[in-house]
């Protein structure tokens, strides 16, 4: 039976360790330490598209949703420089998004929301800039709310049909760029697997039909616990 190595890597200046080849926000998760992230999910690869996550990696920004731990690793996440940049992305994101939070059905569930508090952002900086493109309304279960899209590109990567089709894809480049459902393939999803997928997207791109509103507020997802605990005990966000 083979065993996984263990690797030593100073994290904010103290020495931790990790399994070698852990992918870093989650090494670093597991020692205590949230870096915020929204195209991740824990313990899969990852595209690296969101930016949220960089952090200082031997003196280098890096996206620490991408690189796996190493020996000697030298990761500053604590610094001005590294706080700053992530904030500007969480602005940059909202801005390039129809993301009004109160009025939309995933306030309270939103990933983007709740990384927008941890990192210290409640207004952004930057003037709203984004295409507004049609929303995709036909399939029975799903609602594909293209404004709001981050192209993290969670539902291309893991969203799939029964016989291995993906369900969505992104069609154009630039401010052009827009995701795509496949109507025929999203109509095959059971009710939990469309629960599943709307889930899954980490702000209100794709919502399911018929529950919007549904949890009171104090009830919501990060009303009962913040994002930085959730990932700190190893949840799946």
């Amino acid at each position: 039976m083979s065993t996984v190595k263990t690797v030593k890597f100073t994290l904010n200046g103290q020495t931790v360790s990790a399994p070698e080849g852990q992918i870093l926000v989650d090494a670093v998760a597991d020692n205590g330490v949230y870096i915020p992230t929204l195209c991740h999910t824990r313990g899969q690869h990852c595209l690296g598209t969101c930016r949220v996550c960089s952090t200082q990696v031997n003196g280098k920004v890096s996206a620490s949703c991408t690189l796996p731990v190493a020996e000697g690793m030298a990761v500053e996440t604590e610094t001005a420089d590294v706080k700053n940049m992530q904030k500007t992305v969480v602005e940059l994101l909202f801005a390039e998004g129809n993301h009004n939070c109160p009025s939309c059905e995933k306030s309270g569930r939103c990933d983007l929301q709740a990384v927008g508090y941890e990192v210290g952002m409640f207004v952004s900086r930057f003037n709203y800039c984004y295409t507004p493109h049609e929303n995709e309304t036909s399939a029975k279960q799903l609602w594909l709310e293209r404004d709001r899209c981050i192209f993290c590109q969670r539902c291309v990567q893991f969203v799939h049909s029964a016989n291995g089709k993906k369900i969505f894809s992104i069609n154009g480049r630039g401010h052009n760029a827009r995701i795509e459902m496949d109507i025929a393939l999203a109509d095959t999803l059971t009710d939990a697997q469309a629960k599943e997928v709307a889930d899954l997207c980490p702000v209100g791109a794709i919502l399911q039909k018929n529950q919007a509103y549904r949890q009171p507020i104090g009830e919501r997802k990060f009303d009962v616990a913040s994002v930085r605990e959730r990932v700190l005990k190893g949840e799946t966000v």
